[in-house]
């Protein structure tokens, strides 16, 4: 594959292995959250086929444990289409973050690459990207390794979803959310950065408490976009 020159960024197939490697670690917290999901859903009656393609072409961890409280012989497709967007609204503010980086690519792999971003990747996408150092590997490589671990802790799931049927007990839910707030600890400071983390973070909790389930995640990602369209960081 040849390399993809993009300002500072690179897309090869040395990029994309690297990236691969470097999320393989968190990738196996992923398994198990897809074991979750496969066991999940086959008590909740879907097909085995059916699970396995939800993980293959949707991969939306949070979005498609969702959907099974609304699954069922007759799927209401408005309230399951309004709760996905909302659990996913935040991809909007990540694919204009990445923007500058990938509108150079044709269409056909910019979206190809966006296929396959989730929290992780994209936020060690950014810290390098920030940093003017390659980070495209990370994203596509990166979100290769997870997309491929949702889809194996799926099928374990499936056949062998008895081992760990709640990974809540486990603290696995905790591993994501420290992940994400390490990368922001470690990425660039400034005071703008650090009013906007907070401003989102207030309005998320904020609507947690007083607005509709799976509101704070709008609510926070357009608070805190908001904010940084509107408080432009100022350049030498």
């Amino acid at each position: 594959m040849a390399s993809i020159e993009v300002g500072k960024s690179e897309l090869g197939l040395r990029e994309i292995c690297y990236g691969f490697q470097q999320l393989l670690p968190i990738s196996l917290f992923v398994v198990a959250f897809g074991l979750a999901f496969g066991l999940a859903s086959t008590q909740m009656g879907l097909t085995n086929s059916t699970t396995m393609a939800m993980s293959i072409f949707v991969f939306a961890g949070a979005a498609q444990f969702a959907v099974l409280d609304l699954w069922g012989q007759h799927i209401p497709v408005l309230p399951l289409a309004v709760t996905v967007f909302a659990i996913n609204a935040r991809h909007l503010l990540m694919g204009a973050a990445l923007y500058p980086w990938l509108k150079h690519l044709p269409a056909a792999k910019r979206y190809g690459i966006m296929l396959v971003v989730s929290d992780s990747n994209w936020a060690m996408s950014m810290q390098a990207l920030s940093r003017s150092q390659p980070g495209l590997g990370l994203l596509f490589g990166g979100g290769l390794a997870l997309w491929a671990a949702w889809i194996l802790g799926t099928w374990l799931g499936i056949h062998f979803g008895n081992v760990i049927n709640s990974p809540i007990s486990l603290g696995l839910d905790m591993v994501m959310g420290c992940f994400l707030w390490a990368m922001v600890l470690g990425g660039n400071k400034s005071t703008r950065l650090i009013f906007i983390w907070a401003v989102a973070g207030c309005a998320a909790l904020l609507a947690r408490a007083y607005l509709p389930e799976n509101a704070h995640v709008v609510t926070g990602a357009l608070a805190g976009g908001l904010l940084g369209a509107m408080w432009t960081e100022q350049k030498q």
